[in-house]
């Protein structure tokens, strides 16, 4: 049973991680470039087109989800050292990943959509957009090293299963 639980929690943060990375790579190649096109005048469009759901709404539930499918995944692991520590290096890489979200990303995403071209400058939102583009950066290499991380965890925890699966081999086993 505690095999099922452990390899279902991995498998489980894996899947997080992976529509994580997804969401992450749509945003990057298809959102952003719409959104940072034309500065002021394209914020006002992404605003008009985001009314109803945007990637504030989507990233914060999604990554509060992995950081909890990881954190069960390290719990079900621990006793498996060498699949223990791939959970926990791309356990890191999210938190780094939310930490710089949280710190620099949100209160840029505040200047530009939020308060805007009503309480700043366009070289101010420019300057911020450039800003948020570097910190958006961090976050898609914490995003890309952390699926590799939890993916090689998964693999190297599906190899330990199937070693530890195997019946004896010594005599009189």
């Amino acid at each position: 049973m505690k095999q099922a639980l452990t390899f279902g929690s991995i498998a489980v943060h894996l899947w997080i991680q992976l529509i994580l990375l997804g969401s992450i790579f749509l945003d990057t190649f298809m959102v952003y470039p719409n959104i940072f096109h034309n500065i002021p005048a394209s914020f006002d469009t992404a605003m008009d087109f985001m009314a109803v759901a945007s990637p504030g709404t989507f990233f914060p539930p999604l990554g509060f989800l992995s950081i909890v499918s990881g954190a069960a995944a390290v719990v079900f692991s621990w006793n498996i050292k060498h699949v223990r520590y791939w959970i926990l290096s791309s356990m890191l890489m999210i938190i780094l990943e939310g930490v710089s979200s949280i710190l620099f990303a949100w209160p840029r995403n505040e200047i530009m959509f939020v308060e805007g071209s009503d309480m700043h400058s366009t070289a101010i939102l420019i300057q911020t957009a450039r800003e948020f583009l570097v910190v958006h950066g961090f976050r898609v290499a914490c995003n890309i090293a952390g699926s590799i991380l939890i993916y090689i965890g998964f693999l190297r925890y599906y190899q330990w299963k199937l070693t530890s699966d195997r019946p004896s081999t010594k005599p009189g086993a």
